[in-house]
């Protein structure tokens, strides 16, 4: 049996079980213990069968199914095999989570839910697999659709349904854009020419290349959240259920990033040449635009899952910016470069799926443990959540880019591509670099920033107000998730060289260079040689541990006993209270201050004589305000003129009958 044999097995038993269910919606502990618990153990065996498909030569199949001399097409190679390890390996630690989180759901919705949740998967493997324009796009479509189901479960609340529609709007449009980039590709050379395979053989002019390449990058940029086709995002993950969000943010954003690379590199590779340099100058420009958007509003957000989702755009572009280098550096022929920015733009993307999808089923814990989203309500949870608190700070310092978790090896990687770039022969790409090489390190500054706002005002201090529940820790299929996505993030920030290796066959299928001399042992990577830069995960570790250590032995024996317990100064009051805490609004001060020309605020200031003093600021997006209203608008201008041509009179519509009639007859 094929590994593609294999992941067409999980791609049905997903079905499977979706539609099992459904049919046991009336025992809804089958579905908590049974249906998801087995849905995770064959997401680890896609991800195992991705691990396998990596090391074997690329498999193909076709399908009888699809429609007369269309039939679906299926490969799977290298890069397919990467993103289902990626979709396997974080599924497994959501789905558990979701045996937990979903035992509260109500029973009447929760067989439906299962079904479009592992519909959801299936689609998304799908995605991986298609190997033709019309399998992809079905795989494509149900995989919004499936998604936007997940979206509005909680579709009695109006907030909510117009989030899934916004959602399934932008989804749309870009389906169309993709669909139009198959259809340059394809050229109208015959219907056998929807295949990927023929698609790698054509070679498009300058031109339509260049609109294929516009097209993708509109598309898939509408799913992964690239500005300006960002705002879907901050309204559909806060209004998923927490593991759906997980889901999106962590592993459906991929399937975007995986379109962008099937695109560029595989089925345009023989049109790409020199003359498309600007292809990666406008990935890398979007990229950094994007990213510095996305840890901007992060900073100033005071609900908790609208900051994760604008930090998912900040790391959606700076997965751009790796395709942007990658781009630059394989069309002037620097090959060893491009590998090493493409392998850090993939270990990224296998980084983030395991970091968000960590956070954000953590603050779906949160969230069932205190009712509220708003950090500003929260504090002190680290006392009554301690395995959560626990398993998000791994989380959190991987976001964070802190060694020697796995944020900080992706991020180095990248870095070291922008600051090892030689000379290339375009003056304007050689002062762009060190250019967009600061906005990286900004961006991953101000990640940080957000990152010790995240996790300060929701775990530490004093409650800020009175909780809608009594906090409670998670659960123990909860803590089997969260503890797998944790590992996940260890594991991957401890064995970089290994990964590394086995990234090394994905950039060599797309870009013919392996980052081969990037291991010196099991212990150091180095990007390009070990005399110019260095990292060993390990040792860092142990110095770490090795510092604590003895700064734990001189505390023991040189201070013990002599140290003497008492109340914070407190700035001279007497007693401490949650007041005198930052607040989720105060720690984005300085940011909504440094960048305000970038906000649309509104605030509400108190007088000097109110009794009740009321402080009420809000940081709304300038790009909303200033393209998608006017765009509501005109639409709706040209729907109320429409609407002047249907007045539900039989009359008018005979007339519209009869006046047809002549103009066509005037005419032949």
């Amino acid at each position: 049996m094929l590994p593609l044999d294999v992941a067409g097995v999980v791609v049905v038993l997903w079905l499977a079980l979706g539609l099992l269910g459904l049919a046991l919606q009336r025992s809804p502990h089958l579905i908590i213990r049974v249906i998801f618990p087995i849905g995770a153990i064959v997401s680890l065996v896609l991800a195992a069968t991705g691990w396998w498909a990596l090391n074997e030569l690329s498999s193909f199949a076709i399908l009888p199914l699809g429609l007369p001399d269309l039939p679906f097409h299926l490969r799977l190679d290298p890069l397919s095999a990467f993103f289902l390890i990626l979709l396997g390996g974080a599924s497994f630690g959501v789905s558990l989570f979701s045996a937990g989180y979903f035992k509260s759901m109500p029973s009447n919705t929760l067989g439906l839910l299962c079904l479009e949740y592992h519909l959801f998967l299936a689609s998304m493997a799908l995605v991986l697999l298609a190997d033709d324009a019309y399998m992809f796009m079905v795989a494509w479509e149900t995989m919004a659709l499936s998604s936007y189901f997940l979206v509005t479960t909680e579709h009695h609340v109006p907030d909510i349904r117009k989030a899934g529609f916004l959602y399934l709007l932008i989804a749309h449009v870009g389906a169309i854009a993709i669909l139009l980039s198959f259809g340059v590709m394809q050229g109208g050379h015959g219907i056998g020419a929807y295949t990927f395979a023929a698609m790698r053989e054509a070679h498009l002019s300058t031109f339509w290349a260049s609109a294929a390449f516009l097209l993708a990058l509109f598309g898939f940029g509408a799913k992964a959240g690239l500005l300006p086709l960002h705002v879907w995002l901050p309204e559909a993950h806060p209004a998923a259920p927490s593991p759906v969000s997980a889901l999106m943010s962590g592993i459906m954003l991929k399937t975007a990033i995986y379109g962008i690379l099937r695109v560029t590199f595989d089925l345009l590779a023989n049109s790409l040449d020199g003359q498309q340099w600007w292809w990666g100058v406008l990935a890398l420009a979007l990229g950094l635009i994007t990213a510095i958007f996305g840890v901007m509003f992060a900073a100033v957000q005071g609900d908790m899952k609208r900051l994760l989702a604008y930090s998912s755009i900040e790391n959606i572009g700076l997965l751009l910016v790796g395709i942007g280098l990658t781009i630059i550096f394989h069309v002037y022929g620097k090959d060893a470069l491009a590998a090493l920015a493409l392998t850090a733009t993939l270990y990224h993307s296998l980084n983030h799926a395991f970091f968000k999808c960590l956070l954000f089923i953590g603050t779906g814990s949160i969230l069932h443990a205190t009712g509220e989203r708003n950090m500003g309500r929260m504090g002190g949870l680290i006392h009554h959540m301690p395995w959560v608190a626990l398993l998000m700070l791994v989380g959190v310092l991987s976001i964070s880019g802190l060694p020697p978790f796995n944020g900080f090896v992706s991020e180095w990687l990248l870095l070291q591509a922008f600051l090892l770039s030689p000379g290339l022969p375009n003056n304007y790409i050689n002062m762009l670099i060190p250019v967009a090489a600061a906005v990286i390190a900004l961006a991953a500054a101000l990640a940080a920033y957000v990152m010790v706002k995240f996790y300060g005002i929701i775990f530490l201090g004093q409650p800020r107000g009175e909780a809608k529940a009594e906090p409670h820790d998670a659960g123990i299929w909860e803590r089997i998730g969260l503890s797998w996505l944790a590992l996940g993030c260890v594991v991957l920030g401890l064995a970089p060289v290994y990964v590394v290796s086995q990234l090394d066959l994905v950039t060599h299928a797309l870009v013919g260079q392996k980052l081969g001399n990037a291991a010196n042992g099991w212990l150091f990577l180095a990007p390009v040689d070990i005399e110019r830069a260095s990292y060993s995960p390990v040792y860092f570790l142990l110095a770490v541990l090795g510092v604590m250590l003895v700064t734990a032995v001189v505390v023991h024996y040189f201070y013990h006993g002599r140290l003497r317990r008492g109340p914070a100064w407190d700035c001279g009051f007497p007693e401490q209270t949650s007041r005198m805490q930052d607040t989720a609004e105060g720690f984005g001060q300085p940011i909504r201050r440094i960048f305000e020309p970038f906000f649309k605020i509104e605030r509400e200031l108190p007088s000097a004589f109110d009794t009740h003093p009321r402080y009420h600021g809000r940081s709304d997006d300038r790009i909303w305000f200033a393209l998608y209203l006017p765009i509501k608008s005109l639409t709706e201008k040209l729907s109320s003129w429409a609407s002047l041509l249907q007045h539900g009179r039989i009359h008018l519509y005979l007339t519209y009958t009869f006046v047809t009639l002549v103009v066509l007859l005037a005419f032949v």
